[in-house]
């Protein structure tokens, strides 16, 4: 599918300004759906798709023969236009005739379900194709648009975005292809009947009838579309308050704020209430004024008709033929209705769909770019300027090197810029000015696939996917074996803790990992980047939400990874850098010092200020947590002896 471009490589006014949002029209997304209904690389689908439309030709015919079928059968009882050539054979032929023809009835009826529902059958693998080529493609595009797209919307309102879409398409496909052609054939087929059987009059009767049917049909769903719409809004919010509430578990639990969550989502769920209870009796208005104007119609043709078969002009069988095919295009018609409605609420379903994929993706490879060669691992910063928005610059003209197999390390207050910095290797975010080259290629000329490949980041919260943790190892890379997976383990000083646990590399690490505790998450978050084994290392204040125990055992795992690759290291506890062969000092979007360890302690700078207070406050927690161990000393019992992996995750 074609997305229209709508920015330039490297604008930064792209995604976060909000586009002009396009309502979805029907014709308007047949267009975009048609390429998967008559796909060119499927030979097999297109010759479902003919052999359905053959089906439903056959299926019309057939129903249209069930209204004569029971004409000749109500005839032929009446003993109308029946009189046989010879007398001796009516006995006969007045016991057999209404047999033979009721059964036909019943058989056309057989016949005409038997069809429509093969072709149901056959068009299933067309459609529910279709559907799973456009959830596929507007998956992957969710994933091509910026972390900048990501973090302005919710994570539950976009699930519900796509879930909403796959059924729209889903109803669309199946309403068109198999109720709204098939409508339409129907109905054109029958007006030809009442014109050759009976005459103009009826024929205009009937329009008049479809036409108002259609039109106050169109009048009513259109007014039930801004209810169906204000639904859908307050279903969503109130979907996506109660994922976030539940992600959000125990922080929920450590402000005893279940009842406030609960009134919440219940003020949601309220403007669910009331837009749904406005949805059934806008539907119950729209039933009864379609029952009213084709009974009007129904009625109008029987009086016809009646007068016909009192003037001689028409039999019985007619009376009864013209109740059967207006009961029979009544069908059609209260399918019509149905039809219009459900493929109006599929397209407002779909419109959000369509709009995320009209997004231009703001990170996107140049034309002509090629691979990321990495020969050495050397990065450099050149005059690096960045703004999340233009009246708020983060980064201003930073320029710096990291040699191959050297580290360095980024500190400085929050707000500083640090993290953005990763982002801007990693190109989730595309720099404002200046460039960062990799051995002397430009990161915005290559692929952004190749770039991520040579990247390890070891993150300051690691989010790991709710599956087995040797699922999430392997994450690293995923043809790897799993004597490899274990190996990286081992060397992230993690493979003890997962043999402990009852099913090893099995065992389930839950909703975001929050089976495990938090020096066991980054351990695997380790293992992760080890078994990738990129020349490349970014470590984002990695242990800066660990106690200091777990911390010093993780850095000693940090320590092995970053050996003979290029690391930068963007730290909070200074502690952790000391050894890096630079330091780089940020403040305000800008670099305050730069220079080793003892070189910046020498200058008496704010590096040296930021040290020493961490090292005050190291020394007050230590000397409390002394205190507290004294006087808990004569009560102390011996620990239980627990599960690391599979207890509740441990207070870091």
């Amino acid at each position: 599918m074609a997305h229209p471009h709508s920015s330039p490589h490297g604008s930064e006014a792209n995604e976060s300004v909000t586009c002009s949002e396009e309502r979805a029209t029907l014709f308007g997304t047949l267009a975009h759906l048609w390429p998967y209904i008559w796909p060119g690389d499927r030979r097999d689908l297109k010759m479902r798709v003919v052999w359905s439309m053959v089906l439903l030709l056959v299926a019309k015919l057939a129903t249209l023969a069930v209204p004569f079928t029971f004409k000749w059968a109500t005839d032929a009882l009446t003993g109308a236009n029946t009189a046989p050539v010879e007398a001796s054979n009516w006995q006969l032929w007045v016991i057999a005739a209404p047999l033979v023809l009721t059964a036909s009835y019943g058989i056309m009826r057989v016949l005409m379900a038997v069809l429509t529902q093969w072709r149901d059958g056959i068009f299933a693998r067309v459609a529910m194709h279709a559907v799973r080529k456009l959830a596929y493609i507007t998956f992957v595009h969710m994933h091509e648009l910026s972390l900048r797209f990501h973090l302005e919307r919710k994570t539950g309102g976009l699930t519900r975005v796509l879930e909403r879409g796959r059924t729209g398409i889903e109803v669309i496909v199946r309403m068109v292809i198999l109720q709204l052609i098939p409508i339409i054939v129907e109905v054109t087929l029958l007006m030809g009947v009442l014109f050759w059987q009976f005459d103009w009059r009826y024929v205009i009767a009937t329009l008049i009838m479809v036409v108002i049917y259609m039109y106050y049909t169109y009048m009513a769903t259109e007014w039930r579309i801004g209810i169906r719409r204000k639904m859908n809004d307050s279903d969503t919010e109130a979907n996506t308050k109660a994922i976030d509430s539940l992600l959000n578990y125990e922080t929920v639990k450590y402000f005893s704020a279940e009842e406030r969550e609960a009134q919440r989502y219940d003020r949601s769920m309220e403007g669910y209430e009331q837009a749904s209870v406005k949805t059934y009796t806008s539907l119950a208005v729209l039933n009864a004024g379609q029952a009213v104007i084709f009974t009007a119609g129904l009625t109008a043709t029987m009086v016809m008709c009646a007068i016909g078969v009192r003037n001689g002009h028409n039999t019985v069988g007619d009376f009864v033929m013209i109740n059967a095919m207006m009961i029979q295009l009544y069908q059609p018609l209260n399918f019509m209705g149905m039809v219009y409605r459900e493929i109006k609420q599929a397209i407002i379903d779909i419109e959000k769909m369509f709009n995320v994929l009209r997004r231009d993706p703001e990170i996107k490879d140049a034309a002509g770019a090629k691979p990321l060669v990495v020969t050495a691992g050397n990065v450099r910063f050149e005059d690096v300027r960045f703004a999340y928005e233009a009246q708020r610059p983060i980064l201003k003209g930073i320029s710096f090197e990291v040699p191959a197999g050297k580290t360095v390390a980024i500190v400085g207050p929050s707000g500083a810029g640090k993290s953005t910095i990763s982002r801007l290797l990693f190109r989730l975010y595309d720099v404002s000015g200046g460039r960062i080259i990799i051995d002397g290629q430009d990161i915005r000329s290559v692929t952004q696939a190749s770039l991520r490949a040579s990247i390890g980041m070891v993150p300051q919260d690691t989010v790991l996917f709710n599956d087995t943790i040797r699922y999430n190892i392997r994450y690293g890379r995923w043809n790897a074996t799993d004597a490899d997976v274990e190996e990286a383990a081992r060397l992230a000083q993690i493979d003890g803790f997962i043999r402990m646990s009852p099913h090893g590399y099995e065992t389930q690490v839950g909703e975001r990992g929050l089976k495990l505790s938090g020096g066991e998450k980054q351990r695997v978050a380790i293992a992760r980047t080890v078994l990738k084994a990129p020349p490349i290392l970014v470590l984002d204040e990695a242990t800066s939400a660990l106690d200091s125990h777990t911390e010093h055992e993780i850095q000693g795992a940090l320590d092995r990874v970053s050996q003979n690759r290029t690391s930068l290291v963007i730290a909070h506890r200074l502690s952790t850098i000391v050894g890096a062969d630079e330091i780089i000092v940020l403040d305000q979007g800008r670099i305050a010092e730069r220079g080793t360890h003892v070189q910046l302690l020498a200058l008496g700078g704010l590096y040296a200020s930021m040290w020493n207070r961490q090292r005050e406050a190291e020394a007050a927690r230590e000397k409390l947590a002394q205190i507290n161990e004294e006087h808990a000393a004569p009560n102390r019992e011996p620990p239980p002896v627990e599960d690391t992996l599979t207890a509740p995750a441990a207070a870091e």
